[in-house]
């Protein structure tokens, strides 16, 4: 009788030595027992699995991290060249990550017919995609590989077409923000993913617009159609400036490929009119995610310098304005060197740029009717005043809103980050709050700031409590050698959101805090005595919970006597999103546990609404 073929994994780099037996006792080592038999090769062999979690295990667990023989093992899904199809996977995706993200980024490199989440054991997500063709997941498989979010690198393999094929039964997630249901896509996990809109801003010399142009127009044609892109030259902005702004709109790949060819332009041009001085690259990036472009100790950019041969720069802080805020990445090295680098810092803001849609999501979420677009507020906290509070001339009347195309669909994240990146909202949306609860937070900011947050004659206090609709006092200093003053806020939910992000964005514009590190404060609010377990959790779990959630540090100091109002303090340390996102979800908490005392109070059935 002919055995049913199972699947197989393939062990690579063995040494010499390594005999089927080792490989046995070694699986049987890590909890991952081989029922099969092992096929043993020169220097590989090859091990039946039974199902897709035990294979995931053994890849995790063993491939480039145990040795046998002296020699560190590879193990991977066994899959020909012959037989390798659109359906690969994706491992060591970020817990939090969220799936409109995921969805964009994966449809970067061709169109996603399907997107399933493996239910495993590991802390990290697990997801199967197939693409429309073969030569597609190549692609993503070639540029997804390693690719980085926050601490975590991407691990892909092909898989077999049977592993997806007949998925086991769809399970919700003990992690929770990876499943079908909760992604909104159909019952079959079917995925229709939008690519987010990333457009690449490069400043040219203003002398060689006319030959990136061409006559009538032929140059910038030929140029867009061979990227498949949409190519903006702002031609009429800043009268008599030196250098011109250029937003492309495409892939990043088209982006790349318009960049090399626009730089190929200018240097054909320099070396026709005799300008022998070398071109360099310039990139314009919001201020907003230059931080996470330079890296700790600069780190990145070292990197990428290192990488590419080039030598970079980055604009200084004081050149932005409330109409500019983007900075000059300078770029300078060989033609090449320099598109290369390109590359490399794209996918660096572009990263950035997804983590902040991953915030604004969440925010939009946790405040129903929130309008993020109209509150003048960055994600990493530099302030904007909307246009109409005055301008600096004609020419800064009307700033660059890359993000905000005429004639194109865009997705409520993208729509949101128009906001957050530039794009003042067209009108603010009415309130959709009934009568709302007045919240008070008490946000901590260093003594030496106190006069930037006050203004001239406390213009600016006031200011900021008209726009954000909230009370703003700053308490006295509780001493003389005091390095913090406290701000106290009163106001709803939508007026805390805009109060705290502006002074967030104050204290980041006026260099409070160092260019390359987040603002970071501490903010304090009240929960009742009786909720305060709650907040907690049994053996610190809901605490655990909302600080991976959210980022934040939360701190429920023990042993605190409660005040007169019956309540004690928690307090929350991070940056602004992360400190927004917790302060919400704690009082998500508090208002269960209310509404649950009052129940129980007043005997009212479980059904009953009470506010």
């Amino acid at each position: 009788m002919k055995r049913r073929r199972m699947k197989q994994l393939y062990i690579g780099n063995l040494s010499p030595a390594a005999t089927a037996q080792d490989l046995r006792e070694l699986f049987g080592e890590k909890q991952l027992p081989l029922a099969g038999q092992v096929l043993l090769k020169s220097g590989y062999a090859f091990v039946d699995y039974p199902d897709q979690n035990w294979a995931i295990r053994a890849i995790e667990t063993l491939s480039g991290k145990v040795e046998l023989h002296g020699k560190v093992m590879e193990v991977d899904y066994s899959v020909p060249k012959k037989l390798r199809s659109r359906k690969i996977q994706i491992r060591n995706i970020p817990p939090h990550l969220q799936w409109e993200v995921l969805d964009g980024l994966l449809a970067q490199y061709g169109t996603v017919e399907n997107v399933e989440q493996v239910n495993t054991d590991t802390e990290t997500a697990v997801v199967n995609v197939t693409y429309a063709s073969k030569e597609e997941a190549k692609v993503a498989i070639e540029k997804l590989s390693g690719h980085q979010f926050e601490s975590y690198s991407f691990k892909i393999s092909y898989i077999p077409d049977e592993e997806v094929s007949s998925p086991p039964p769809p399970q919700r997630s003990r992690r929770g923000g990876h499943s079908s249901r909760e992604r909104g896509s159909s019952p079959g996990g079917s995925s229709q993913p939008k690519q987010l809109d990333f457009p690449l801003r490069m400043l040219v010399p203003t002398q060689f617009v006319g030959a990136i142009i061409g006559k009538e127009g032929l140059t910038i044609k030929n140029l867009t159609k061979q990227t498949q892109s949409k190519v903006d030259i702002h031609r009429k902005e800043n009268a008599g400036a030196a250098e011109k702004p250029i937003t492309i709109h495409a892939t990043p790949e088209g982006c790349s490929e318009a960049c090399r060819m626009i730089l190929d332009i200018m240097q054909k041009e320099a070396d026709e009119t005799k300008l022998a001085e070398e071109i360099p690259l310039k990139i314009l990036a919001h201020n907003s995610l230059v931080g996470r472009l330079i890296g700790k100790e600069g780190r990145n950019l070292k990197k990428i310098e290192q990488d590419t041969g080039t030598k970079i720069t980055i604009s200084p802080l004081q050149d932005l304005t409330i109409y500019n805020p983007e900075r000059t990445i300078t770029v300078k090295g060989s033609m090449e060197a320099c598109s290369n680098a390109e590359v490399e810092i794209m996918k660096k803001l572009r990263e950035a740029y997804e983590n902040d849609v991953v915030a604004v999501n969440q925010q939009a979420n946790l405040i129903p009717g929130l309008n993020l677009s109209a509150l003048g507020i960055f994600s990493t906290g530099l302030s904007m005043l909307p246009s109409t509070t005055g301008t600096r001339g004609a020419a800064a009347a009307t700033p660059y809103h890359p993000f905000a195309q005429s004639g194109r669909r865009r997705t409520s994240s993208s729509a949101y980050l128009s906001g957050l990146y530039g794009a003042p909202a067209a009108g603010a949306f009415p309130h959709q709050h009934p009568v709302l609860e007045q919240e008070v937070v008490n946000l901590f900011i260093p003594t030496q700031a106190v006069g930037a947050i006050i203004g001239k004659k406390g213009q600016h206090i006031k200011q900021l409590a008209r726009f954000a609709g909230a009370s703003i006092k700053i308490a006295p200093a509780e001493g003389p050698e005091a390095s913090e003053r406290m701000v106290i806020i009163t106001g709803p939910p939508e007026a805390q959101f805009k109060a705290q992000g502006r002074i967030f964005g104050k204290l980041k514009e006026e260099n409070f805090f160092n260019p390359k590190e987040e603002v970071k404060l501490e903010a304090h609010i009240k929960v009742p005595s009786f909720a305060a377990g709650r907040v907690i959790g049994k053996g610190g779990k809901t605490v655990n919970e909302l600080q991976n959630l959210t980022s934040a540090e939360v701190i429920v100091p023990r042993d605190q006597t409660p005040d007169e109002n019956e309540e004690v303090i928690v307090k929350i340390i991070g940056h602004f999103f992360a400190s927004q996102t917790a302060q919400r979800k704690i009082r998500e908490i508090v208002q269960q546990v209310k509404q649950q005392e009052q129940k129980h109070a007043q005997g009212a059935p479980a059904s009953q609404h009470s506010k």
